[in-house]
């Protein structure tokens, strides 16, 4: 299942290059760059994770249905049948998630099903053939929200104050009524959810203990990093948002608000808790390493370039930052590969490079570490 979910990660990749002009392989998926990215990849993984969590086999129908809309949306026949089985996979996802609720009602697991449910309704609107930006909204919403609930998960042992958890109910509340708002009034919903993005960005950034652990060393700054510079792309996301007065297809606003989200915002995530995901997925290792870095610096700034082409109607800067931001997300990859391969190979290194042989419990201590 993650590796239909990478695949739609590269095919979606191709496709983003082939809508910037670039000569790709992934010139035949343009008109679906957009759910392979959200669905194929983001949905197969997040949904995979959310499965483990639950440990219950029917749990894993929700990757393996969106990992098999990757290969419908490659062979196209018949086209509906990949925005079916996303769809019904998005669907057993918040089924997963209502579960999970139920046994522990609290805010962060309320908050995942509320993104569950976003990245649903979002696919149905694909399946009845919305245009891409009208279902943008929707899609956006399911991975602000996933992501906002994990991290309100570690605030548990920083508890917020009560006046701290309101303000982040309204700001969901917001983001939700923002989205469903802009189906009817595009530019008054997509504002509210502009100002929702921004004002989550800023109560994540008060209240993530990456403000404590980013004073730590190796991974758990590396991961600390990663957090608090992909909060900065979620509120340039929110401010484009409200600087455009709204989300207006097309253009360099639309191309900003929802790649800083996409791309800044997500990807810092996924490139930060990678180290602990896929050990904990895969039973695997991975060897810490300073190249973690590497991707991560290339990715903002590509992301920099992209969008001065955007604010300075230069599409060929534009295109050039885009290109450089498909390579950070390939040097992601491999780098996470070669840590697996150096992990098997080198048994002596750890993690946390402090010369002990990595196990289960070294992740679990990792965790524990950035909660700390």
């Amino acid at each position: 299942m993650l590796v239909l979910g990478v695949a739609s990660l590269f095919l979606g990749v191709g496709a983003g290059l082939a809508r910037l002009g670039w000569n790709s392989p992934g010139a035949t998926f343009g008109a679906i760059h957009g759910p392979l990215m959200v669905s194929g990849f983001f949905g197969t993984v997040i949904s995979l994770e959310r499965s483990v969590a639950l440990g219950e086999r029917w749990a894993y129908a929700a990757p393996l249905l969106c990992g098999l809309a990757t290969v419908a949306a490659i062979v196209a026949v018949p086209a509906v049948l990949a925005p079916v089985l996303a769809t019904a996979g998005s669907f057993v996802m918040l089924a997963a998630s209502l579960v999970i609720y139920r046994r522990q009602r609290e805010a962060f697991t309320l908050t995942l099903a509320l993104g569950a449910a976003s990245w649903a309704a979002g696919n149905l609107l694909w399946l009845a053939e919305q245009p891409i930006y009208v279902v943008a909204p929707w899609w956006l919403g399911f991975l602000v929200l996933t992501i906002a609930g994990e991290r309100l998960e570690l605030s548990r042992l920083m508890p917020p104050s009560p006046g701290a958890k309101r303000v982040f109910a309204a700001l969901v509340a917001l983001l939700l009524g923002g989205v469903s708002a802009s189906l009817v009034a595009r530019a008054a919903g997509t504002l509210a959810l502009g100002v929702a993005l921004t004002g989550l960005s800023l109560w994540l950034v008060r209240q993530d203990v990456a403000r404590r652990t980013v004073r730590a060393r190796g991974l758990t700054r590396f991961i600390a990093v990663c957090l608090l510079s992909g909060y900065v792309w979620l509120a340039v996301s929110g401010a484009s948002m409200l600087v455009s007065g709204g989300l207006g297809y097309g253009g360099s606003a639309y191309d900003v608000a929802v790649h800083a989200v996409m791309l800044g915002f997500v990807f810092s995530m996924v490139f930060g808790h990678a180290p602990i995901i896929f050990p904990a997925v895969l039973r695997v290792g991975i060897a810490y390493s300073p190249y973690f870095y590497a991707p991560l610096v290339l990715l903002h700034v590509s992301l920099l370039l992209r969008f001065a082409g955007d604010w300075m109607g230069l599409p060929g800067l534009r295109a050039w930052g885009g290109a450089w931001n498909g390579i950070a997300l390939l040097a992601f990859v491999l780098g996470t590969v070669a840590a697996v391969v150096r992990q098997a190979l080198r048994p002596a290194l750890s993690a946390s490079g402090d010369g002990r042989k990595p196990s289960q419990s070294d992740v679990r201590a990792s965790w524990s570490k950035e909660k700390r």
